[in-house]
């Protein structure tokens, strides 16, 4: 349990660092926008620092289930137009950080019991999501600014 617990953790560092590193592109394109992506890097970084503090909360796995739920069906509606596997403009990092919230759902929902062994520190899914806000900077000339 302890490694599906910082597994979700490394997914919410990885979307909470792409969605910070891409805010400011998107607040340019539109406020709205902007204040989305801004939210949910922040919601992800409370996640992450309730997940670390409080491993045995099922209500917290919980709040996780539900953070990347949305995540996943506000990307869905933003960036799609009828079937979403004809959408023509694919986006890679938009792509990838969704699978990494897919992979991050899933383990939230495998975390059916409480737990109370030690999760990775916060510091390291700090660097985790760092680290991926530098990547998704680094590709921010390939990102198509089409929703969260």
């Amino acid at each position: 349990m302890t490694a599906r617990r910082d597994g979700l953790i490394v997914c919410c560092a990885v979307s909470s660092g792409v969605h910070a590193a891409l805010a400011p592109e998107h607040i340019r394109e539109s406020v709205l926008t902007g204040v989305g992506y801004v939210t949910a890097a922040v919601v992800l970084v409370v996640l992450i620092i309730v997940l670390t503090a409080r491993p045995e909360s099922r209500a917290v796995t919980s709040f996780a289930v539900l953070v990347l739920l949305a995540l996943l069906v506000s990307y869905g509606v933003a960036s799609t137009s009828g079937i979403p596997i004809l959408h023509p403009d694919v986006d890679p990092v938009g792509v990838l950080t969704k699978a990494v919230e897919v992979v991050g759902l899933g383990l939230a929902l495998g975390l059916r019991g409480p737990v109370c062994d030690r999760t990775i520190p916060v510091a390291l899914a700090g660097l985790i999501a760092v680290f991926s806000a530098l990547v998704a900077l680094s590709l921010g000339g390939h990102h198509q600014m089409s929703g969260m």
